[in-house]
This record gives structure tokens, C-alpha cells and sequence, in this order.
């Protein structure tokens, strides 16, 4: 089973006490049921849109899949302890089944903050990391911190360079990869409403 503070734990525990079975919230979320398992009992974390879909579904911010702490006031993450741990990695890269990394690793700046919003994260994203486009409710503002980016929304596609940034509805189909063959580091802000 997952560990006690990852999102699947917390879907099973908020199922449980909401009195949901697997197919219910599958139709809630409009999302693959076996999907739903392997987040649940695999671990298995997917890109964001797939976890806000389940939030909604459950009637329960974003956050609460992710936090491990309810802090009311101010989370203060002080330099250099910024995502000690990935809050998640998803991104398999290209071709490579079995590969001992994957392809972006997103690290909290506030998992701590109770009733947030706003996710806000350091993202590593690999070179040869690949993902599914996505589209979730919500907005999104990335800034690039070192590396080049590649943002493909809708049908259009940009290339951002250090000290750029974006911001976009993500109700759009998009996908963030590292634009050439060194990473990316980013700031990621996603807002899910309530």
C-alpha cells in the first residue's frame, strides 16, 4: 500500500470516509478506474490534471491529496531547503523503460500550508523527459530558473529561456519539456480553485 502521506493513501482514506467505491469516483472523475488503483495501491503518481480531477470529484482542494501538515500562518521555505524530497516525479523519459530516473521532479514550497490554493513547486525537469499533454481547471505560472524550456500549449508552441516566464489557463491542453539536451529548472505556480 502507499505511504501514509501520498496522494493514493489519502484517496483511499477520503473514499472510505465519503462511503465511494473505485467505479463511483472513476465516474466522477472521468478518469480510467485502473488508473485509479495503481494511484491508490501502486503508488503511482500521474501529472497534476489526473489528481485534480479526483480532488474535484471528492469536493476537496488539491492540496488536500498533498499536504502533510496543516500550517494556518506563513510557510516560510528558507534557501537551500527548497523540495528537500520530490513531492512527486512523473515523466517517464523517452524510450526508457526501467530507466533509473524519471523525468520531472516536482519539489514543494509549501506543503506545510493548510487550505492553500496555489501549488507552488521547484520542478527538475530531465532532458529526455516525455509526458502526455494535459488540461485541468485551474492556472498555471511557470519561471524558468536556468536550462530552456519548451511549453507546448493548444497547438502553439514556445520556447522560454532563463528569467522567462508564462502564464496560462489550464484548462488548455499542455505540456512542459526541456527544450535541448541539458534540464530545466523551474518555478512552477498551479492554481486550482475552489
Amino acid at each position: 500500500m502507499a505511504d501514509k502521506r501520498s496522494p493514493g493513501k489519502r484517496i483511499v482514506e477520503l473514499c472510505k470516509t465519503y462511503s465511494i467505491d473505485r467505479q463511483t469516483l472513476a465516474e466522477r472523475s472521468d478518469l480510467d478506474p485502473e488508473l485509479i488503483r495503481r494511484i491508490e495501491e501502486e503508488d503511482l503518481i500521474p501529472d497534476l490534471a489526473p489528481l485534480i480531477k479526483i480532488s474535484r470529484a471528492l469536493g476537496v482542494r488539491l492540496g488536500t491529496l498533498m499536504d502533510d501538515q496543516e500550517q494556518l500562518g506563513p510557510v516560510i521555505t528558507r534557501a537551500g531547503t527548497a523540495g528537500a524530497r520530490p513531492r512527486f516525479i512523473t515523466g517517464l523519459p523517452s524510450g526508457s523503460p526501467g530507466h533509473d530516473h524519471q523525468g520531472l521532479s516536482f519539489k514543494s514550497l509549501a506543503a506545510d500550508k493548510g487550505g492553500r490554493h496555489m501549488e507552488p513547486f521547484i520542478v527538475d525537469i530531465e532532458s529526455d523527459a516525455e509526458q502526455e499533454k494535459s488540461s485541468h481547471e485551474g492556472e498555471e505560472f511557470i519561471y524558468v530558473l536556468s536550462g530552456r524550456l519548451s511549453i507546448e500549449y493548444g497547438m502553439e508552441s514556445y520556447e522560454l529561456e532563463p528569467g522567462d516566464s508564462v502564464y496560462y489557463d489550464s484548462i488548455v491542453p499542455h505540456r512542459v519539456l526541456a527544450a535541448g539536451a541539458k534540464p530545466a529548472r523551474i518555478v512552477a505556480v498551479i492554481y486550482s480553485p475552489a
